[in-house]
């Protein structure tokens, strides 16, 4: 159990990292760096502690990223700086890399390398499955980050501000 949480911890202070490093491409103002770190740290939390309890990759990842969507309102009303300062760094590390790169590289596959029939069908399930996995994944990360900017709208930061 104790490695668990070790591994847990430490892919959440990777994606925090991360974050913090997108932040910076993004050229994000100083004073909000340690809260985009803060945010994608716990943005990760969110995510591998649901993946540790046996939820899938997207519905982790919209877990996630709802987490972040409602999280970022306060701290962007308290500095009085844009929502997406906060949300869009924090979000990137979630972003699937892995899923993509396995259905590209079967489309490579399949179109340069010669095999029977049966090879074919596995590298077209396979570029399927990873195709899709990466659209739903992304459609989990847009709806989980917009959904509380849309729904709570200007009226809820209004009162949070106050």
């Amino acid at each position: 159990m104790e490695f668990i949480n070790l591994d847990l911890l430490e892919k959440a202070v990777w994606a925090g990292i991360a974050a913090l490093g997108f932040g910076i491409l993004f050229n994000i103002p100083k004073k909000v760096i340690l809260t985009v770190f803060i945010l994608g740290f716990f943005a990760g939390v969110v995510k591998f502690v649901f993946l540790s309890i046996d939820f899938n990759v997207v519905t982790s990842t919209f877990l996630a990223s709802l987490f972040v969507g409602i999280v970022s309102i306060p701290f962007a009303y308290k500095v009085n700086k844009p929502i997406v300062v906060f949300s869009i760094p924090a979000i990137i590390p979630m972003v699937p890399g892995y899923y993509a790169y396995k259905t590209i590289l079967g489309i490579r596959k399949f179109t340069f390398v010669k095999m029977d029939d049966m090879g074919h069908e596995q590298l077209l399930n396979s570029i399927f499955s990873n195709g899709f996995m990466v659209l739903f994944i992304l459609f989990a990360i847009t709806v989980g980050v917009s959904a509380p900017m849309l729904l709570l709208g200007k009226d809820m930061a209004r009162k949070l501000k106050d």
